[in-house]
């Protein structure tokens, strides 16, 4: 695995933040009954598609970092019934998730990940459960996107590209998430 790969998945990890970030943070503009209410989606309400993005982060973030916590990061599927309370919950979570990838060599990518299944224990090699995970987080945050379209609040785009050029358009968020462009792209062993 090259070194470039490495960086490209530090680069989705804050990518990934900077995207819950912004639909959070429009989602906190909602009323408790608008984010309870029932809409169109898999998860069929804003607070229960959040809440599962956040607990399949629990789950895979636990794995990577060597956890044991398996199935029972689900055993409660709203674990944060208000969006102040899951943002901050979330924001954690991404913190870990920017952990695992900053901390991430191209031996590590290589490595073997062990998932605890309950009934099983399920080995992959780490770069498939982080690719799973980064699609995963993709995936829901879009059917959120198009709910928050639907409660009549104008959803942020998620579909930003970090490029160079951009970066002035991002550099606010970027202040209140405390990070600079060289903390995303300036790792020299990246």
């Amino acid at each position: 695995m090259s070194v470039g790969l490495v960086q490209t998945y530090r680069a989705f990890a804050y990518n990934n933040a900077w995207a819950n970030h912004r639909l959070l943070g429009a989602c906190a503009e909602l009323s408790q009954a608008e984010f309870e209410a029932e809409r169109t989606g898999f998860f069929p309400s804003l607070q229960r598609t959040l809440n599962h993005i956040y607990v399949i982060d629990l789950f895979y973030v636990d794995a990577l970092e060597g956890g044991w916590l398996g199935p029972r990061a689900w055993e409660n599927q709203i674990p944060f019934s208000a969006i102040a309370e899951l943002s901050e919950a979330q924001a954690s979570m991404d913190k870990r998730f920017i952990g695992v990838c900053d901390a991430l060599t191209p031996a590590l990518l290589s490595r073997e990940v062990r998932i605890n299944r309950d009934a099983r224990v399920q080995l992959e090699r780490c770069d498939r459960p982080l690719m799973h995970l980064i699609q995963h987080q993709i995936h829901h945050r879009g059917q959120a996107h198009a709910m928050l379209s639907g409660a009549g609040i104008k959803p942020p785009q998620l579909d930003e590209f970090f490029s160079a050029e951009e970066a002035p358009l991002r550099a606010f968020e970027f202040v209140d998430l405390g990070w600079t462009e060289e903390t995303v792209w300036g790792r020299p062993d990246a």
